[in-house]
């Protein structure tokens, strides 16, 4: 069954069902969404029905919503993981009694009935597992018995098991939100496998709502559902990697054939899938109007293309090939061909604008003796050739950079930046107005707050602060989990509710150090420091400014965790009003 035939199925059953089509939303969220870069599930644009379901034009919707993630950028290029796909999304906005809406029966009966019926999917019932949410006591929340008992209804579901809030409970962890149970669906590869499996498709049923760190019941019953058309695609065409389907194979099989790029499939296989992976996401990109920048979602979209380059192999850069690829993609995606020239010509500029800095680049590199964290750095510092890049070719030729002599490289070398500007940006701070000076006293505050969920291992690695956000990078080998992100947002928030008074004391660098102040203990600091501290939370040595007592911050709220460079973390964060 092919990906079209798919999609067609899908929105035929929901219409069947009384769904209303929606159109997709954007990639960029510019109103559903303002807190993410991107469109990350079908849900984003119907955000505001599950809170308030009567503004809705009916209580149940179907879309194909296309969505790009770039938190698991680095596993792209195994069976499964990708920048851009497309989610296959059910939707119902209600309350008990509502018309039209529906809960957890009927969701578990449609998903049911579309993976099994042979009018639709036809996948073999004994290939199919499900779990549920088998409840949480630190968190106060019972088993899903509505879930459970439904589950052991389903005619021919044999395989069902219990799970726990990180698997199968749904929640943004903000004041107010909703949040609820989940239902996961699995499908074997063979049905001699046992339980298990690819996950395919994810219910959410938001009952509760989130309010002074606790769920509470909600008096609105919504359903959100999601399901990946790539693994889908992979399980209906019999594949047991998604680059394999009909979504991808044909633009893979063009590359790596060894005509077109110095690639072999058998040999290249993780640089054949991060090329098209990166390219059909920047294809995607374009075509809603992001451009290749430096800030924001146009840096995403600038790292796309130059990992996508970078993966070539170091080809001569005539890049001819890649018009072609985007040819490849329109194929596959009809809808993008009104946009072909607009996504050529900023693709190709992007190329052209990089191929300079790549050639000179790449004429050092190869004939460096020693790749070291010290010539990565010289060679952005002095030719500008980007870190990710370097360390991409460092990890293609089987060479370990030290992370941390890179950092300290890096460090040094802004040190040195700001000692050149003095008193132009203070401690990351780009102003020093009233809410810059917010969010610098909430940088503290965050900073404790991640040692003491995280552990004292957690070091600064630099900040960049204005009216608007906060930007904080951090030593962490590994993303966090929503649950740490939730932990250190409450703890950051019920510091800022007790009213902790902010105090600076001035005292030589030895003081500082035996007072159990955090910071880099070196002469850059001069014979006396500024140690801030904030009640007995947090103490750091700063230049300040700060605010005079927590109570002034207002409500701290986490938008973006994500990674900075290897080993270092990055967190995005505002204040809003309480």
């Amino acid at each position: 069954m092919n990906s079209n035939t798919i999609r067609e199925k899908f929105v035929s059953f929901f219409n069947n069902n009384k769904h209303q089509l929606a159109a997709p939303s954007s990639l960029i969220p510019h109103e559903t969404d303002a807190s993410v870069l991107f469109t990350t599930a079908g849900m984003q644009q119907f955000k505001n029905y599950y809170a308030y379901p009567d503004r809705a034009s009916t209580a149940r919707m179907v879309t194909i919503q296309p969505c790009v993630r770039t938190s698991d950028i680095e596993e792209v290029g195994d069976k499964t993981h990708l920048t851009f796909f497309e989610m296959l999304g059910n939707f119902s906005f209600g309350y008990p009694g509502k018309k039209g809406s529906y809960f957890k029966k009927e969701a578990i009966d449609f998903a049911w009935e579309f993976l099994t019926d042979k009018k639709w999917l036809g996948i073999d019932p004994g290939r199919i597992s499900a779990t549920y949410f088998g409840g949480d006591e630190e968190k106060k929340l019972m088993i899903d018995e509505g879930s459970r008992r439904n589950l052991e209804s389903v005619k021919g579901l044999d395989k069902i098991e219990p799970h726990g809030f990180e698997d199968n409970f749904w929640t943004l962890g903000t004041e107010l939100s909703p949040a609820g149970p989940t239902i996961e669906f699995y499908v074997d590869p063979s049905t001699s496998l046992g339980a298990g499996g690819i996950e395919v498709w994810n219910l959410v049923f938001n009952e509760y709502v989130f309010h002074d760190n606790e769920y509470g019941p909600s008096r609105y019953q919504g359903v959100d559902t999601g399901m990946g058309l790539e693994r889908l695609a992979a399980i209906m065409q019999e594949k047991d990697d998604v680059y394999e389907t009909d979504l991808f194979w044909p633009i893979i099989k063009y590359l790596g054939d060894g005509e077109v790029l110095p690639l072999n499939y058998n040999r290249d296989k993780e640089s054949l899938k991060i090329i098209v992976d990166h390219l059909k996401a920047a294809t995607f990109l374009v075509n809603d109007g992001v451009f290749p920048s430096n800030k924001d979602q146009g840096y995403i979209v600038r790292r796309l293309i130059r990992r996508a380059l970078l993966h070539s192999q170091w080809s001569e850069y005539k890049n001819d090939w890649v018009p072609e690829i985007i040819e490849e993609i329109i194929n596959i995606y009809p809808s993008l061909q009104n946009s072909k020239d607009k996504i050529n010509k900023v693709i190709s500029l992007e190329i052209e604008k990089f191929q300079t800095t790549v050639e000179r680049g790449k004429k050092i590199i190869t004939k460096l003796e020693i790749l070291d964290a010290k010539a990565v750095f010289d060679l952005y510092q002095t030719y500008g050739f980007p870190l990710e890049l370097s360390r991409e070719y460092a990890a293609m030729k089987k060479i370990k950079i030290n992370n941390e002599d890179l950092n300290a490289e890096i460090k040094k070398h802004q040190e040195l930046s700001r000692t050149a500007s003095a008193g132009k940006f203070k401690g990351g701070l780009e102003d020093t107005s009233e809410q810059t000076i917010k969010l610098h006293t909430a940088a503290h505050l965050l900073l404790a707050a991640l040692r003491q969920i995280l552990g004292d291992r957690v070091i600064q690695k630099g900040s960049n602060i204005n009216a608007e956000r906060l930007r904080f990078d951090f030593s962490h080998p590994e993303k966090l989990t929503p649950e740490q992100v939730k932990k250190v947002e409450n703890l950051v928030n019920e510091k800022i509710k007790s009213n902790l008074l902010v105090k600076m004391k001035q005292m030589s660098l030895e003081e500082a150090k035996k007072s159990g102040a955090h910071g880099t203990f070196d002469a850059r600091y001069g014979d006396k420091v500024k140690v801030y501290s904030i009640g007995t939370f947090s103490k750091e040595i700063c230049g300040g400014p700060h605010v005079k007592k927590t109570s002034l911050l207002g409500k701290f709220k986490i938008i973006k965790e994500e990674s900075s460079s290897a080993g270092v973390r990055r967190i995005k964060a505002v204040l809003n009003k309480t």
